[in-house]
C-alpha cells in the first residue's frame, strides 16, 4: 500500500503559507483551514511575505476573468518558486480549482494537488493532518482582529444568467442559527467587535433548513450576543427580500443601518435577460421601502454593464436611476462570458469591450459626483468611528456607513495616540469623493 510521502515527513519541519485570492467568503475558508492546521500543531501562516514556508496552499477565485487571471498568475508564480527550490510543494484549492480542475491539471502539472470548495477534509489529508470536528466554528483571524466575516450560508440557488457561483459553490446551504450564534460568541471572545454577515445570498437564508426565510430571527439572535457592537449585512438579493428585517435593523442598536443589495441593473429588458426575478418597478418600490423603513440607511450595490442585449437606451435608464436614487456606495463590473452559464450558452457576447468600458466609466463618473455630495453633507457632523489602522501617525477608520476594504475611510489626524479597534467620536472637517477627513471631537 502506497503511503502519502508528505504525511511521513516530520511535522516540525513543515510550515504552510496559505494565500487567499478573491472575496471575503474565500477568506473565511482560509481562516477555517488555518484553524485546522494549527489545531493539528502544524505551523501555518497567512500570506506571509518572504516566507520560509516549504508548502504553499493557494485558495483561488474563479468569479470573473480578472480574478481567474490573478489566480493563474499566482499559481504560476509559486510553481516557479518550486522549480527554483524555494518551496517544496504547491497545492491549489478554491473556486477556480473546483471549476476547472481537470483542465488545470493538464495545463499546470507542476502543481502537487488540486482541491475544490468542498474538499477541506481531503485537503487536510493531503497535508498530513486530520479533520478535527471539534474545531467547527473556530477560525484563525487574518485581519487585525476587531472585525470579522460571518458566513451564514454557502452556495446559491438563483438562476442568474451571468453567474457561475452555483457551479463552484453548489446549492444554497444555510447554517443553523444556533451554530452561527456560537461562532459569533467565539469571535467576540477573540476581540471581534464587528461582524459582516456574508453569503452568496443572505435573502434566501433559512429556506432550505427551516422551510421559510429566517434572516430576521438570525439578526435578533446575533444582536443579543454581548460584545458585538456592529453587525453589517452583505449580499442581500433583491428578489424575495425579507422586508421584516427592516424593523429589526431600525430597532436594534448594534445592527448597522447599512445594506449591501446587488441590483445589477434597472432596465426590464436587461433584468429579464439576466434572469433576476425582479423588474424596474419592484426594484424602485423595494429601494424606496428600505429607505422609508430605515431612515438614513446606507445602501451599497453592484451593477453589471454590457450584458448581452443591453442597449444604449437600457444604459441611459440605468444612469437615470443612479441619478434619481443617489445610491451611497456603488461598484460596477463589465460583462464577460462564463462557461456553462445561461448567458454563456444562450447569447453571443456582441457588445464591444470599448462600449462596455465606456458604460462602466459613465457610471463611475456619475457616482463620483454623488459620493462627493453625500460626503460633503457630513462636514461639521460628529460621527462614531472605529479605528482600523495607523500609518505614519495618521489613523484610518470607518463609520457605520462603511464596510472594510470596499467603502470610504475616515482619515483622522489625532494629537494623542488612538487604539486600533476602538471607537471614537470624530468631527468631520473635510470630504473627498470616497473618503472623509476628521479630528477627534473635543
Amino acid at each position: 500500500m502506497q503511503t502519502n510521502p508528505y504525511k511521513a515527513k516530520s511535522r516540525a519541519k513543515d510550515k504552510i503559507n496559505v494565500i487567499t485570492l478573491g472575496c471575503s467568503k474565500n477568506l473565511v475558508d482560509s481562516e477555517v483551514l488555518l484553524s485546522q492546521l494549527q489545531g493539528n500543531k502544524v505551523k501555518a501562516v497567512h500570506e506571509e511575505n518572504n516566507s520560509d514556508a516549504n508548502v504553499v496552499v493557494i485558495n483561488t477565485c474563479g468569479f470573473i476573468d480578472k480574478a481567474k487571471e490573478e489566480s493563474i498568475n499566482t499559481i504560476l508564480d509559486y510553481v516557479g518558486r518550486k522549480e527554483r527550490g524555494e518551496v517544496e510543494k504547491v497545492i491549489v484549492t478554491g473556486c477556480l480549482s473546483h471549476r476547472y480542475k481537470d483542465d488545470l491539471m493538464l495545463e499546470i502539472p507542476e502543481v502537487d494537488a488540486w482541491f475544490g470548495t468542498t474538499d477541506l477534509p481531503d485537503l487536510l489529508t493531503e497535508l498530513g493532518v486530520d479533520y478535527k470536528k471539534e474545531l467547527l466554528g473556530e477560525r484563525v483571524l487574518t485581519d487585525d482582529g476587531h472585525y470579522a466575516y460571518l458566513k451564514i450560508a454557502e452556495g446559491c440557488n438563483r438562476p442568474c444568467s451571468f453567474c457561475a457561483i452555483p457551479l463552484m459553490r453548489g446549492k444554497h446551504q444555510s447554517r443553523t442559527i444556533e451554530f452561527l450564534v456560537e461562532e459569533a460568541k467565539y469571535l467576540v471572545s477573540r476581540g471581534v467587535k464587528e461582524i459582516m454577515l456574508i453569503a452568496q445570498d443572505l435573502t434566501y437564508y433559512g429556506i432550505d433548513i427551516y422551510g421559510k426565510r429566517r434572516l430576521a430571527d438570525l439578526l435578533n439572535a446575533l444582536a443579543d450576543v454581548k460584545g458585538l457592537e456592529w453587525i453589517r449585512l452583505h449580499y442581500a438579493y433583491p428578489s424575495g427580500f425579507p422586508t421584516e428585517i427592516l424593523a429589526i435593523m431600525r430597532e436594534r442598536d448594534n445592527i448597522c443601518n447599512y445594506l449591501d443589495i446587488p441590483l445589477q441593473h434597472i432596465s426590464d429588458n436587461v433584468l429579464t435577460a439576466m434572469r433576476r426575478g425582479i423588474n424596474h418597478q419592484r426594484t424602485v418600490e423595494l429601494v424606496s421601502k428600505i429607505r422609508e423603513e430605515v431612515p438614513g440607511i446606507t445602501l451599497r450595490t453592484t451593477l453589471l454593464v454590457g450584458h448581452p442585449g443591453e442597449t444604449e437606451e437600457d444604459h441611459q435608464e440605468l444612469l437615470k436611476f443612479i441619478e434619481d436614487f443617489q445610491i451611497d456606495r456603488l461598484g460596477v463590473f463589465t460583462y464577460s462570458h462564463e462557461d456553462n452559464t445561461h448567458a454563456g450558452n444562450s447569447f453571443e457576447d456582441t457588445i464591444p469591450e470599448e462600449v462596455k468600458q465606456r458604460r462602466h466609466d459613465d457610471i463611475m463618473e456619475l457616482q463620483a459626483g454623488i459620493s462627493l455630495e453625500i460626503n460633503r453633507q457630513k462636514i461639521g457632523k460628529k460621527l462614531k468611528v472605529m479605528v482600523d489602522r495607523e500609518d505614519m501617525g495618521v489613523y484610518y477608520g470607518r463609520t457605520e456607513a462603511d464596510s472594510p476594504e470596499v467603502d470610504n475611510e475616515v482619515i483622522i489626524h489625532a494629537e494623542a495616540p488612538l487604539k486600533i479597534g476602538h471607537f471614537y467620536t470624530v468631527k468631520i472637517t473635510d470630504a473627498m469623493e470616497y473618503d472623509l477627513i476628521g479630528e477627534i471631537a473635543k
